[in-house]
């Protein structure tokens, strides 16, 4: 069963709007960085994200969300735990982002 795994980002108030930029565009990046280490290919099924836009205001200070999906438990787990450049990635993130939400879900199991 697919995984649906989302990640909500707020920034410290002095992020600079080109730091911001820069985690979005390496978030990004990561669906084509991220290989399987049998198939050597990119695992992560889908990835997309950016700036909330929504007019609820409902987001609070979470500014910019990410979307990708996994085709089962073992990828999420080789993303989250091994992936070098997942956690290459995360690692760069401590002097940016104040706060991270993940929720993740399989898709109509409730």
């Amino acid at each position: 069963m697919p995984i649906i795994h989302i990640v909500l980002f707020e920034f410290y108030p002095v992020t600079t709007h080109a730091q911001v930029e820069d985690v979005c565009t390496r978030m990004l990046a990561l669906s084509q960085k991220c290989v399987h280490p049998i198939t050597r290919q990119p695992y992560v099924k889908s990835y997309g994200g950016g700036r909330d836009n929504s007019p609820e205001g409902l987001q609070g200070a979470f500014t910019h969300g990410f979307v990708s999906e996994f085709q089962n438990q073992e990828d999420r787990k080789y993303y989250l735990e091994q992936d070098p450049e997942h956690l290459a990635f995360v690692a760069t993130l401590k002097n940016v982002v104040m706060n991270v939400r993940v929720v993740d879900y399989e898709p109509g199991k409730f």
